[in-house]
């Protein structure tokens, strides 16, 4: 199944010289699953031609807010909505699930309390999740279109389905600690508040449940495709 990741922001340099951009944490994280990639940046104003140009489509994290005004956002917000009518199956990551749920008709917002970034957890579909996460926006408005499928305490919209059609999710699934050792040195400090970074740093090591996340992921688009050859 051939997917396509819509890159909707950049990693730090750093850590794209180290360990690569966006999709190349995906294509690891979704690695023996059965999947090719291609990537569009669509945060570069790369789209591609049709909705129908890969089997399935996965819109990447961003520092950006999907309520900011960039050329790129309204594109990419007729995209998504193109997706549903052609019935081409999605899957959103942090800055991907919420650019889905604004598109569908819910409502994020820079939330209130503040940033959730390092190892949180999270029930998702019933079941228990150590998850990474590097977030101030939220999904504060579900659409109504939308089942509610995870959260948490702090994060009530941390996981969505809308049928068939998309999966999405606000913690970084595609995040092990290097990353989030890297983003806490290099875009937390004066951004995020220190005692969260502490909180964030003392965490590192703990494991994470990245791989049941990966193979979640895997199993979506897989049914959804399944289906749609039927």
């Amino acid at each position: 199944m051939h997917i396509g990741i819509l890159q909707a922001g950049h990693l730090p340099n750093e850590a794209i010289a180290r360990i690569g951009d966006y999709d190349a944490l995906y294509a690891k994280m979704l690695a023996g699953q059965g999947f090719t990639f291609s990537t569009w940046n669509v945060v570069d104003m790369e789209f591609p031609n049709t909705v129908n140009a890969a089997e399935g489509w996965l819109i990447s994290g961003s520092k950006h807010g999907i309520y900011e005004d960039h050329p790129w956002i309204p594109p990419l917000m007729q995209f998504i909505q193109g997706s549903f009518v052609a019935k081409v199956p999605m899957v959103g990551i942090c800055f991907g699930h919420q650019a889905i749920a604004q598109a569908m008709g819910g409502r994020v917002e820079k939330f209130d309390k503040g940033w959730s970034v390092g190892l949180q957890g999270y029930q998702i579909g019933g079941e228990d999740y150590a998850l990474n996460a590097w977030h101030q926006d939220q999904v504060v408005e579900a659409p109504a279109l939308a089942q509610r499928i995870g959260g948490n305490g702090f994060c009530e919209n941390a996981g969505l389905l809308y049928g068939k059609q998309a999966l999405s999710v606000q913690p970084h699934p595609e995040f092990e600690d290097d990353m989030m050792e890297g983003l806490i040195l290099s875009r937390g400090p004066g951004v995020v508040p220190d005692a969260r970074l502490d909180y964030a740093r003392s965490m590192l090591g703990r494991g994470n449940d990245n791989a049941q996340m990966a193979a979640l992921i895997g199993e979506f688009f897989r049914a959804a495709r399944a289906e749609d050859a039927a």
